[in-house]
């Protein structure tokens, strides 16, 4: 049998003939191989119970691991590349979420592409994150992440503000998600007579 066949086909990631360089807000996931929790834990929250949550400062936190500290630099020096501004970002135990803000009319990519890199880095977006991971890899002594990433074009105020609270809930939704799975229970939310919401 021929080895192309052999070969499962990867799911293309990128739309076809969008410009990865143009102006705007992109929402970004860049994965930890095998979602290994090794970037950071999440604390508890400091009060549990009716109401906890009401009030911020109860809310789950982060603490980032040696590691984290070392991706969170590599990170915000994306920032150093002309035009990009990293607006937020969350650095999950196996995973990282940001809002990456281009400001293209500055860019001058160095090199068409890298036989490595999933997608050519002559485009912004692919050229901000292959060189992220590339110095996270190189300081780390180990590749950490997984092959390419996930990418959202965020179209509106609406589509921002929705990712933003996405992003800013995110340790609580996975603080509650491990706590229950610890315990052997299910998430799924019931009503009061039982019935499955």
């Amino acid at each position: 049998m021929d080895k192309e066949k052999e070969l499962p086909k990867r799911k293309e990631l990128r739309l076809k003939q969008y410009d990865y360089s143009a102006e705007g807000a992109y929402f970004i996931t860049v994965c930890v191989k095998d979602r290994k929790k090794i970037l950071s834990d999440i604390v508890k929250p400091a009060a549990v119970g009716v109401g906890a949550l009401d009030d911020p400062s109860n809310y789950p936190k982060i603490r980032l691991k040696r590691i984290g500290k070392i991706v969170l630099k590599n990170l915000l020096s994306s920032e150093k590349i002309q035009g990009v501004k990293i607006d937020r970002y969350i650095i999950m135990p196996d995973h990282i979420h940001a809002i990456i803000l281009l400001y293209p009319k500055d860019f001058a990519p160095k090199k068409n592409g890298s036989s490595r890199a999933p997608t050519p880095t002559n485009e912004m977006l692919p050229h901000i994150v292959s060189t992220f991971k590339r110095f996270c890899n190189k300081e780390i002594g180990n590749d950490i992440f997984q092959r390419g990433y996930y990418e959202h074009i965020i179209r509106d105020k609406e589509d921002y503000e929705s990712i933003l609270k996405y992003i800013c809930e995110n340790p609580i939704r996975r603080y509650y998600e491990d706590l229950y799975a610890e315990n052997g229970q299910s998430i799924t939310p019931t009503s009061t007579d039982g019935e499955n919401i």
